[in-house]
């Protein structure tokens, strides 16, 4: 059932390893997460066995899930959904990356459930560029004031930003926003943010990734391209 799964793994890798080199980079400075959102934990392992360790989930109670079910694997779970600031304490507990930070008090409440957990999270502010209702995000005018509060955490560890375009059905009409959170990542350098801070661009998913490598995106955010379409009984 998920023979197709290795296959278009190698695909996908392929092609990323073009867009780092139409970029100047190395392939193996992009990370990709294989968002498994509704396919089940056969299909997980499928990609696990194909040699995938980094497994992204939109919701938490799924993540949660399979993150349970392959504590066999040794693969890492990214939250790349909205996280309710009630969930944060289930977050923290259980997923390695959370790619939707986006205010103060959450990466506040993040870093206290990390802590009482006795465990690290890598964290990432999704920014809100486009302004889209339907989505979430950190407003631009915020973000220094998240990163100025990574500084007290002892648990949570920002990394990077995260970015969720206006869907379009050109890859290229992404490029633009993909260049405005790398703009803003540089700002945030220019003005004093630390390197180890700013490591992480996550941004692109399986119709314009390769837009988003060539704009230096470090994570790529992959799921159809992989798995197939969703999974509706799930």
């Amino acid at each position: 059932m998920y023979e197709h799964i290795p296959g278009r793994l190698a695909e996908i890798r392929a092609r990323i390893a073009e867009a780092a080199g139409r970029s100047g980079r190395r392939p193996e400075d992009i990370r990709l997460i294989a968002v498994s959102k509704t396919h089940p934990i056969d299909a997980v392992r499928a990609a696990a066995d194909a040699g995938q360790l980094d497994f992204g989930e939109n919701k938490i109670q799924e993540a949660l899930q399979k993150a349970a079910q392959s504590t066999d694997t040794g693969l890492r779970w990214h939250l790349i959904g909205h996280l309710q600031s009630n969930k944060a304490k289930k977050a923290a507990a259980a997923v390695h990356f959370i790619h939707a930070i986006d205010s103060a008090d959450l990466l506040r409440r993040v870093d206290e459930a990390a802590v009482a957990a006795d465990r690290s999270v890598e964290v990432l502010v999704q920014v809100d560029l486009a302004l889209e209702a339907t989505k979430h995000g950190a407003p631009v005018d915020e973000v220094a004031a998240i990163f100025a509060a990574a500084g007290a955490c002892r648990a949570a560890n920002l990394v990077g930003l995260m970015l969720l375009p206006p869907l379009a059905e050109n890859p290229e009409e992404a490029r633009p926003w993909f260049a405005r959170l790398r703009g803003m990542r540089d700002t945030l350098r220019d003005q004093g943010v630390a390197e180890t801070r700013l490591q992480e661009l996550s941004m692109g998913m399986s119709h314009d990734f390769e837009v988003a490598i060539e704009e230096g995106a470090t994570m790529v955010r992959v799921g159809t391209a992989i798995f197939g379409e969703r999974a509706r009984t799930y």
